[in-house]
């Protein structure tokens, strides 16, 4: 047995109608890539769309097949270390920086695997109904869900390193339409955080715990465009004292001035390139793409020079935890739209104990260098986030649809 299993699992029929629509969902995501498109790699943090269909199949074969399915034989041995991603506990693994260069095995192959796999779990779910089996299926269903936002995060970077800067779909993503910003008052005092019923939910969602939360405010919409504009006008990204310092020392060296995917055309006017390609910016629209360091950056720029900003802060993670768990919340675009950084550093809850065996490796041991950001962005698989998700990622980090809403302290 690999983890605890939750107490409340889900009929047998459910859960193969779950796990069916997340492999379709993840190969129709590849259908308006071509075999190229889906075998590069951008940059070491990014991986081949290839990478992760195969990934996501490791995952089945090796974490549930291999310790369920009678008779086990591998598709083919060797995938089991190509598209191991970290799990140190099961074997070796090919070199991240080098995912790029498998050209074999071929795209059509990785189908067929993936096809080969579906139907061997499939006969699975069918036939056995343990907890421990359910309760993996769960977890792969949920794991693909990661992955399928990675791989759209990942061809977007790929796609704009292209100087075409082409489009992976026609249509845009929802753009924010003006409202009139708002301080909304927080949940403050002792307040509950974390997982409290026995769905599915990760490891560092829990144990359930309280902390207190200060009085405070929570800004009632994300930062956007335009107001990061103003930051960049006001030459935001070249005076240190709004920055921390590693955050400047990380501006200077990467010569950042503005958020990823922006660019300015011949009229000196900003562009931003999206999956949609380029386009003129959206004022409106929250800004995107921007690290730990421009979000803290831009918070006490923010609070010295905008009037309506003023005691701006970032928010912690149980102040908008809190408030994201309160019925009805004035706050807006919550979900769905960026992940939101907050002043949380990814740490463990107090009671915490990382799942047994290889699942162990899931979380916990990244608990170390990393901020803690909520919510969830456009890219992320409807229903796969919740209140108590805690997604993270070093300070650097801007390939991923990362934003801002602010906090500030009642005073």
């Amino acid at each position: 047995m690999l983890s605890k299993p939750s107490d409340n699992l889900i009929k047998s029929d459910i859960l193969l109608e779950q796990f069916n629509y997340s492999r379709k969902y993840s190969t129709d995501l590849a259908r308006n890539l071509s075999p190229e498109d889906c075998q590069a790699q951008s940059m070491d943090d990014a991986s081949p769309a290839k990478w992760h269909l195969a990934h996501v199949t490791w995952f089945y074969e090796v974490m549930v097949l291999k310790s369920f399915e009678h008779d086990f034989h591998f598709w083919n041995p060797q995938f089991a270390v190509l598209f191991n991603s970290y799990y140190n506990g099961v074997g070796d693994k090919h070199p991240r920086h080098q995912r790029g260069l498998l050209t074999r095995p071929s795209l059509e192959e990785i189908f067929q695997w993936r096809k080969n796999v579906e139907s061997r779990v499939t006969d699975l779910i069918k036939k056995n109904s343990s907890p421990e089996l359910q309760w993996l299926i769960q977890l792969g269903i949920n794991h693909e869900q990661q992955h399928q936002e990675l791989l759209l995060t990942d061809i977007t970077h790929l796609f704009f390193t292209n100087p075409l800067l082409p489009a992976y779909i026609d249509q845009a993503l929802k753009i924010s339409s003006p409202k009139e910003f708002k301080w909304i008052e927080g949940i403050s005092g002792l307040v509950n955080i974390g997982i409290d019923d026995e769905g599915f939910h990760f490891d560092n969602e829990g144990p359930a715990h309280t902390a207190f939360n200060q009085t405070h405010y929570i800004g009632s919409q994300l930062v956007t465009n335009a107001q990061w504009l103003l930051f960049i006008e006001d030459a935001g990204y070249r005076q240190a004292q709004w920055w921390l310092d590693e955050g400047w020392s990380w501006a200077q060296a990467e010569n950042i001035t503005t958020p990823l995917y922006w660019n300015i055309n011949e009229e000196r006017q900003y562009y931003r390139y999206s999956l949609c390609g380029n386009a003129p910016l959206d004022p409106m629209a929250p800004v995107s793409n921007i690290s730990y360091f421009e979000a803290d950056a831009f918070a006490r720029w923010a609070d010295h020079n905008l009037k309506e900003f003023s005691g701006a802060r970032l928010p912690t993670e149980f102040e908008w935890e809190a408030i994201a768990k309160a019925e009805p919340t004035l706050i807006e675009e919550l979900f769905g739209r960026v992940w939101q950084w907050t002043s949380s550093n990814y740490s463990p809850y107090p009671r915490y104990q990382p799942w047994s065996g290889a699942a162990g490796e899931y979380n916990g041991k990244f608990m170390v260098n990393q901020m803690v950001l909520k919510g969830s962005s456009a890219f992320t698989t409807d229903g796969h986030s919740r209140a108590t998700y805690r997604n993270f990622f070093p300070t650097h980090t801007r390939w991923q649809m990362t934003g801002l809403r602010l906090a500030k302290d009642h005073v």
